[in-house]
């Protein structure tokens, strides 16, 4: 039964290349980034989910993955204008 599920399953992306630590590191910054949000840890939340879909975002460009790079992208403009907001009131 094992053997037929690994068959199943196989792997694509990358392993311990430069898109695998990057991508390590930056879920290890969103979740990071998550936990901060549940113990309403403002604005170092926004900080680390910052950190971590930038991370995203270059691993997409390094699987040249669109829908990584335009969520990611998406996301690193939010959580930036987020940071600016609270540093100097920037707002749309």
């Amino acid at each position: 039964m094992e053997d037929g599920w690994t068959n199943m399953i196989e792997k694509v992306t990358p392993k311990h290349d430069l898109s695998w630590f990057v991508k390590w590191c930056s879920s290890l910054l969103v979740l990071t980034g998550m936990l901060l949000t549940s113990v309403d840890i403002y604005p170092y939340n926004l900080i680390f989910h910052l950190f971590g879909v930038m991370g995203w975002c270059v691993v997409g460009m390094l699987w040249h993955d669109r829908a990584l790079i335009l969520l990611n992208g998406i996301a690193t403009f939010i959580f930036a204008l987020g940071i600016l907001k609270f540093y100097i009131g920037v707002s749309l």
